[in-house]
């Protein structure tokens, strides 16, 4: 256990390498624009960009900008979101 009360083990970084895994998938094959990928980015507590270029309704281009990030427990939450 972690001294901020938190399990963090073999099956926790497993299952999260794991989420990021299938974030980059979808990334990939264009399924940016699925509520099942906002799922994933707020599981991750992804804080990076995405970007989705789109022409007639078609997505031609999709990819993000590393910025993933953990918060530190304790620590304070905007209460923006952009």
């Amino acid at each position: 256990m972690r001294r901020d009360g938190n399990m963090t083990g073999p099956l926790d970084n497993f299952n999260e390498e794991k989420v990021f895994g299938e974030f980059r998938r979808k990334v990939k094959s264009a399924e940016v624009l699925s509520a099942s990928l906002e799922r994933l980015l707020l599981s991750l507590r992804f804080t990076g960009k995405l970007s989705v270029v789109m022409q007639n309704g078609r997505v031609l281009k999709s990819g993000y900008e590393e910025g993933y990030f953990r918060q530190r427990a304790g620590a304070g939450v905007d209460d923006e979101v952009a």
